[in-house]
């Protein structure tokens, strides 16, 4: 679980700032290259907690999966319109 103990104190970190400005970055490709709204608005809801868990906004990085499985969800059905995953597909990397 990622936590900080600067929770909805603003410090400065040009780490995380990098990290969030490219999270946006990758979020705008998606955002581009999408042909269904739902998985724009997922990628965007799945981006927002990210960017927010990194900056130390959100305590509970568990609030994330949520937004995670949302997200892929709506990937899966941007790629392969009308299939549904296989019982047993996961989110977590083997």
């Amino acid at each position: 679980m990622l936590t900080s103990p600067h929770v909805g104190v603003s410090v400065a970190d040009p780490v995380i700032d990098r990290l969030v400005d490219d999270l946006w970055l990758a979020h705008a490709e998606i955002d581009l290259s999408a042909r269904s709204e739902p998985l724009r608005g997922a990628a965007y809801r799945y981006a927002a907690r990210l960017a927010e868990v990194a900056q130390g906004e959100l305590a509970d990085a568990s609030a994330l999966r949520g937004p995670q499985v949302q997200f892929f969800d709506a990937a899966y059905d941007d790629m392969w319109p009308g299939q549904r995953r296989a019982a047993g597909d996961s989110l977590t990397p083997r």
